[in-house]
């Protein structure tokens, strides 16, 4: 069953004022399902859309050894799928497009990002609205509305009256399920051979597209060294001990992995008015039913009872807060926070010269004292902030325990519980 994407409405806007619309994300996500589907909606009302995939190696090798052939064949309006696998399209396309004034005639879809794609800067720029599409959120699954996650009292009563609420068994089965569509489908029993297939046929050999690695073992067991380490900093050391590989070689297949849409590495936030602040980014496993794979938890109840019970449930929220402002077409004005003395905020939007801490607890019952690092952000909104350091001056706004409550409600002058369902 066909479940609605968040990005539909994103996806139309776009095609009205950009020639060329591009969705980029993970293997497997829905986007070529997303975009088939808005196909069949134009069909119905007499406006039919080419279909062509650079997965099939004979169309593959026309699109490179003769992309001119390949456009007269396959005229505009079409949704070609993988274009990363045949740059050398772009051009082309630009011409095509650079000929017509007609909006959104050409869809493409990539598993990389897509200002990594060669010649894109060159060819497109100007002609594209790039949209990047995650797996499925919990709002998607609920069939609920989406929206950016704000840290507003209003925000939350709204989504409370929106959402249906969750316990933690039901939230760390979702969990445990992960967001790819088609694996989540599945029964309990046949998702790890899934997941197993996924990583062999699409992540492996997309690594493989990107760059060479020389020792595919080693880079599997820094893929779960990864998972293992999600919702912590990043140390590199840490990683290339673990796989047994150099610290060079271990930012090179980071970034690997951050090209493929496996992992987010969050940056620290930055403010000449906060001292003594850590360096080190933060990394998420965007699917958190992969990283339970990888790292061995065989089922929802081992997971939720065991070490990664709280990593998880973290890398899982900010998960959802980040798609929620994906699946609006927005960026997503995610940082952390870590000074030296050991104060740590999970997650800190800033929007407006405003500052939203996020706290993230798996706790049914959140309290004042979870609030207590909250105040390392003080400095930002003295009043006494010096003349040449007025620009770093911030506004704290209304802070958020995203916990397993029932409810939302405030829990002290600075922040409000929020449960991790109604996001």
């Amino acid at each position: 069953m066909y479940i609605r994407r968040a990005l539909e409405p994103v996806v139309r806007r776009y095609s009205e004022h950009f020639k060329v619309v591009v969705v980029t994300g993970p293997r497997q996500v829905g986007k070529t399902t997303m975009l088939k589907h808005l196909m069949d909606e134009d069909a119905e009302k007499g406006v039919e859309r080419a279909y062509v995939t650079l997965d099939n190696t004979a169309i593959l090798q026309t699109a490179k050894e003769d992309p001119a052939l390949f456009l007269q064949r396959y005229r505009p309006p079409v949704l070609i799928d993988e274009i990363q696998k045949a740059p050398e399209l772009l051009p082309y396309i630009k011409e095509l497009v650079d000929s017509s004034d007609r909006m959104g005639t050409v869809w493409l879809t990539g598993s990389q990002p897509f200002h990594l794609m060669k010649g894109v800067s060159e060819s497109l720029a100007g002609r594209v609205g790039i949209i990047e599409m995650l797996g499925l959120s919990n709002a998607e699954i609920e069939g609920v509305p989406s929206r950016p996650f704000s840290s507003d009292p209003e925000y939350f009563m709204s989504r409370i009256r929106e959402s249906s609420a969750l316990d933690v068994v039901e939230v760390y089965d979702r969990i445990s399920a992960g967001s790819l569509p088609g694996i989540r489908a599945l029964p309990d029993d046949l998702r790890p051979g899934a997941y197993e297939s996924y990583l062999e046929t699409y992540i492996m050999r997309d690594i493989r597209d990107l760059s060479q690695i020389g020792d595919e073992l080693k880079f599997r067991r820094f893929i779960t060294a990864c998972a293992a380490l999600t919702s912590k900093s990043v140390v590199y050391a840490e990683l290339a001990r673990i796989a047994d590989i150099d610290e060079k070689t271990a930012k090179a297949w980071l970034s690997l992995l951050v090209s493929s849409y496996m992992v987010k590495v969050i940056e620290p936030y930055a403010n000449n008015l906060l001292k003594r602040l850590s360096k080190q980014p933060m990394l998420h496993f965007l699917d958190t039913g992969l990283a339970a794979y990888l790292t061995g938890w065989s089922s929802p109840r081992a997971l939720e009872a065991g070490a990664m019970g709280g990593q998880v449930f973290e890398t899982y929220a900010f998960g959802e807060i980040y798609k929620s402002f994906l699946n609006a077409g927005c960026r997503a004005p995610l940082f952390f926070f870590r000074n030296n003395d050991k104060k740590e905020i999970d997650l800190l939007l800033e929007q407006d010269g405003i500052l939203y801490p996020v706290e993230v607890k798996k706790t049914a019952s959140p309290s004042k004292k979870d609030t207590r690092n909250l105040h390392a952000l003080d400095p930002v909104a003295a009043d006494d902030v010096p003349a040449d350091l007025l620009a770093f001056k911030r506004e704290i706004g209304c802070g958020c325990i995203l916990c397993m409550a029932r409810d939302t409600f405030p829990v002290s002058e600075r922040a409000w519980a929020f449960p991790i369902w109604a996001v």
